[in-house]
């Protein structure tokens, strides 16, 4: 498997993302879905992650700059045939690799509260992430929780 910095132009990566969007309208009320868009996932603060295996996009996952020194994880998917398969771990550590990397000193995300994002849940908080108050724009939503992790420097 690759992961490489996608810029979202291929017909592919437009259509595991449509999917993940489609996903996520069915789970969360449109008030409370805060998944990016392509022209969202395309603003010059965030960089895009795809994994493939040979041809096929198994994975994404994306870091937003908040400022100079907080980022957020968005955009992780793993393709519903390829889950637990370790992919959504191998992009989560490449993010906080390339977070860590670039200089911030913290990394936060949003994820659903339902039961359906439990296993991310799970994922986030193996990955030292714990929950913590809304952050940048986010507001107290019964829909979703949010989780941070300190980064230290390399």
């Amino acid at each position: 498997m690759k992961i490489l910095v996608d810029d979202l132009s291929g017909p592919e990566i437009a259509g595991f993302l449509e999917a993940h969007l489609a996903q996520m309208r069915e789970i969360t009320p449109l008030e409370s879905k805060h998944a990016l868009d392509l022209d969202g996932l395309r603003r010059p603060e965030v960089t895009f992650w795809t994994v493939r295996d040979g041809d096929a996009v198994v994975g994404c996952g994306a870091l937003k700059r908040l400022d100079d020194t907080h980022a957020e994880v968005k955009s992780m998917r793993t393709a519903p045939e390829r889950r637990r398969s370790g992919i959504a771990a191998l992009v989560l550590s490449h993010i906080i690799a390339e977070a860590t990397r670039m200089g911030f000193r913290r990394l936060s995300l949003e994820t659903g509260s339902d039961d359906f994002f439990a296993p991310a849940r799970a994922l986030y908080a193996k990955h030292g992430f714990t929950f913590c108050a809304p952050f940048a724009d986010y507001r107290e939503d019964p829909h979703s929780v949010y989780m941070t992790r300190a980064l230290t420097p390399g």
